[in-house]
This record gives C-alpha cells, structure tokens and sequence, in this order.
C-alpha cells in the first residue's frame, strides 16, 4: 500500500489513498479537489522516498468533502479575589478531505 508523509496546517499527517481525514481549514470549497505539495515522505513497500526536507515533483490530490467547524470549546479567565471572570466560546474550522492519489 502506498502512503505520504504530507504537511498542512502546521501539522504532519501520514496518509494512504482512500483515507478520510480532517485538517485546518483549506482555501476550497465543498467537491473541489486540493493538491498538496508538501510531502515529506513516500512509502511504497520496499521502495521509500525521503526528502530533504520535501521531495520535489512529488504531491498528494484529494478530494474536499465537507468544510465545518469543531466542537466548542469554552475559554475561561479568573483572577482571584479581584472579580475578574470572562467566559468565551471557540469553534475551530476544518476541511474533511479524502485522499485519491499520491504521486511521487
């Protein structure tokens, strides 16, 4: 099975064709296809690619299946005996992508 070390959002993911994952929001809309260039690794098999640090020519095509935002989460702030207290509430935005092909 073929997978790729790839990096978005800061963050690095390993992934196989018909993977289904979520990332920080992208700059695409829903059914839209996304390439992403950075890869850092290819495995396939015996054959395994390192960069360094990326390979060039190498790119992994996905697919957007929906874009949404996370659970929320509260936020809150208190500085004792001074009457502080603030509450607020974040809702991360993500992309569900899923991965079609990894060229290398």
């Amino acid at each position: 099975m073929k997978q790729a070390v790839i990096v978005t959002g800061g963050k690095q993911y390993t992934v196989a064709e018909g993977d289904t994952l979520f990332v920080e929001k992208l700059p695409t809309e829903e059914g839209e296809k996304f390439t992403f260039s950075t890869v850092l690794a290819v495995l396939d098999g015996d054959n395994t690619v390192f960069g360094t640090p990326v390979l060039e020519g190498a790119s992994v095509t996905a697919s957007v299946v929906k874009n949404g935002r996370g659970p929320k989460i509260r936020v809150y702030k208190m500085k004792p005996k001074k009457g502080y207290r603030r509450t607020q509430g974040h809702r991360q935005p993500y992309t569900k992508v899923q991965i079609e092909s990894i060229q290398a």
